[in-house]
């Protein structure tokens, strides 16, 4: 599985925009073969920051999500609502029972002077 996960920093002004950007983006991902979750999220700390979270099944679903024209139009209208630089991290996860589980040396105790 696939993860990513960005920071969008919203000009306070086009917050509104950006949200209705992102719910057309949430409305046509989701039905894409290979998303398992796909949803932006609004900052507690910070309400002008624009956060996405999306699960792919493999890396092959994710790019083809990049090519789609839903991705175009929304990275067409995107700089007209950001404010700074947009920050992603993608992660390649792996089920535990997908894995060998292999035992670690004990930690040894500090040694205090």
């Amino acid at each position: 599985m696939i993860i990513v996960q960005g920071n969008i920093p919203l000009r306070s002004e086009s917050r509104d925009k950006a949200i209705e950007l992102a719910r057309k983006m949430v409305s046509a991902t989701r039905s894409e073969e290979g998303c398992i979750s796909y949803d932006f999220y609004l900052g507690l700390s910070d309400p002008d920051t624009l956060m996405v979270f999306q699960e792919w099944e493999s890396m092959e679903a994710l790019m083809e999500h990049l090519q789609t024209s839903h991705m175009e139009d929304f990275l067409r209208e995107l700089p007209d609502v950001v404010s700074g630089e947009i920050t992603t991290k993608r992660f390649a996860v792996h089920k535990m029972e997908d894995e060998e589980v292999v035992e670690s040396a004990p930690v040894p105790e500090p040694i205090i002077h």
